[in-house]
């Protein structure tokens, strides 16, 4: 069993010898072949579980369902986004004590398995505002779960897989994903007259909530050896000491503020859901194209970004906000002058497609770098600060729906088209690390 997992291994390193290493200790080389796998199962079931409860699409629209007020249903994506992101400041002085830490991430996911099975419960007896605010309150909860899955995944990562196929890792537990999602979709489309009832949700969101238990399993069974556990201390002390790295470290410094300006992808995504709802009358039909469409991303680009990734993350982060950003200024374009497009119900899901390859190059890319960036508790700190002041500025960037009274949806596509045009320029000025 073994060595067909060191010869599958090899076949998808592409490389004569399967232990080749790079930036991992001697120990951990010897079982890079089934950890490698065993970490793909894993970020597989996260991923899916991720894609099937997704808070720009399933979500809002479960919320609709079950008559949740409005100005709740635009707080999902901040919250979710930024509630994984904040902690992690405060969190990593905690892990950093851990020796072996992927118990962390195992934690961190079937916490949320147990926050999807909540929201399962509520979509199944409740309606208006207690569901919202029922909805929301376990969104929270899952989002800090998530956080503590962000901050040890990296680490992990970091120990367990050489520097050139770390890149791969992301791509291909994506890629699989990505097929299953587009079954999820064709089954919208296929089920197009008959209404998706609440209960029907709490069923797809259980089944989410079941593939987060079993990324939390395969992921325990990684084998890892202990690290490094200097630098752990009072929480709030550690975390503000380590923002000085922002000020010390021009080549990360740089990164955080162009990973920062790349968020115009995952914010306008919700837009685009919105200006094709606005036009179409067919809900489950359009619901089913948006699945599709970003299943199908996931599944055709995932992958590639991850293996080149391994070769440039900086260029895979570049091409990908490139995409997202050229897209932004398409939508904006026909949005004012030529709005009647947007009545053709597949005109919306399709440019969605284009959206979600350039956001996945980007989510790729900058995780990839992130990694390769440093090592040892060195990455945790990164990962947290970064992290954190990510999770700042999405909080924040919440209320942007608050400048559609004034410029309108278009508006906000094109205005952060142009802070998305500002980041592709500052990524040029990156550093080169798989070199």
């Amino acid at each position: 069993m073994k060595k067909k997992i060191n010869n599958l291994y090899s076949k998808i390193a592409n490389e004569e010898d399967a232990r080749v290493c790079k930036a991992i200790d001697e120990k951990a080389c010897k079982v890079v072949p089934g950890n490698f796998f065993l970490t793909i199962i894993s970020y597989f079931f996260n991923k899916l579980a991720d894609s099937v409860a997704n808070a720009k699409v399933i979500l809002p629209w479960l919320m609709h369902s079950l008559n949740v007020p409005v100005f709740l249903i635009s707080f999902l994506v901040p919250i979710k986004e930024s509630g994984s992101l904040l902690p992690q400041l405060f969190i990593a002085a905690y892990i950093r004590k851990l020796p072996i830490r992927k118990w962390i991430w195992s934690l961190g996911t079937f916490l949320q398995a147990l926050c999807m099975f909540g929201i399962a419960i509520v979509a199944l007896n409740m309606q208006g505002l207690s569901a919202g605010i029922a909805i929301i309150t376990l969104l929270i909860g899952m989002s800090l779960s998530r956080g503590l899955c962000s901050v040890a995944a990296k680490d992990v990562v970091g120990k367990t897989i050489p520097k050139t196929r770390r890149g791969a890792l992301n791509g291909l537990s994506a890629m699989l994903a990505g097929l299953l999602v587009v079954v999820l979709g064709v089954y919208f489309l296929l089920n197009e007259k008959k209404p998706f009832s609440p209960e029907n949700f709490g069923v797809l969101l259980s089944i989410a909530g079941f593939f987060w238990i079993l990324a939390s399993i395969f992921y325990a069974q990684i084998k890892e050896y202990p690290g490094e556990t200097d630098g752990g201390g009072n929480a709030f002390a550690v975390a503000i000491s380590k923002l000085a790295i922002l000020k010390t470290d021009k080549p990360f410094r740089l990164f955080v503020i162009t990973r920062a300006l790349f968020l115009c992808s995952v914010l306008s995504a919700p837009f685009f859901v919105v200006i094709a709802q606005h036009h179409s009358n067919s809900s489950n039909y359009l619901l089913g194209l948006f699945i599709l469409s970003s299943g199908l991303a996931d599944l055709l680009s995932a992958n590639f970004w991850g293996k080149f990734s391994d070769i440039s993350s900086k260029k895979v982060m570049i091409i990908g906000s490139t995409i997202a950003t050229t897209v932004g200024f398409i939508v904006s374009f026909i949005g004012f002058f030529y709005k009647e497009l947007f009545s053709i119900i597949w005109i919306m899901p399709i440019i969605y497609f284009i959206l979600s390859i350039g956001y996945q190059g980007i989510r790729v890319g900058r995780k990839t770098y992130l990694v390769d960036l440093a090592e040892g508790n060195k990455r945790t700190d990164y990962v947290a600060v970064s992290n954190t002041l990510i999770g700042i500025i999405l909080l924040f960037s919440g209320f942007i729906g608050v400048l559609s009274h004034i410029i309108g949806l278009n508006g906000i596509i094109f205005l952060l088209s142009i802070v998305g045009l500002i980041g592709v320029i500052l990524a040029l000025r990156l550093k080169e690390i798989e070199e």
